[in-house]
């Protein structure tokens, strides 16, 4: 059985805090969004599903934070490392969607 590369693993780990910290960010920034976009649709009296799509967003950075998080905090690195690549995944889905967000919003103004 190979040991595993002591560089890699604290690369890892880095990647993981790195996650950790972007992810908590990002749902603040997500949270905040949400309560400007909701003013908007109540001074224009028009409804728009961003306000939905960065819900959704908010809950895959928390959901990536959370494993990131207890990717930090588990002993077991086999396990570690799954939860990680799970909470990078999650977290490039959510950077995704944040694009797709700030171009529907963009997309809204530029109509209305």
């Amino acid at each position: 059985m190979s040991h595993p590369d002591p560089q890699r693993t604290s690369l890892d780990d880095d990647i993981c805090v790195h996650i950790f910290t972007a992810s908590a960010a990002m749902v603040g920034v997500c949270l905040t969004v949400i309560g400007i976009i909701r003013l908007v649709i109540s001074l224009r009296r028009a409804d728009i599903l961003v306000d939905d799509l960065l819900a959704v967003d908010a809950i895959l950075y928390l959901v990536s934070c959370l494993l990131s998080y207890w990717a930090l905090r588990g002993r077991s690195q086999r396990r570690n490392h799954r939860l990680e690549r799970i909470a990078d995944a999650i977290f490039l889905i959510a950077l995704t969607l944040t694009a797709v967000n700030a171009a529907s919003i963009a997309w809204a103004i530029s109509v209305s």
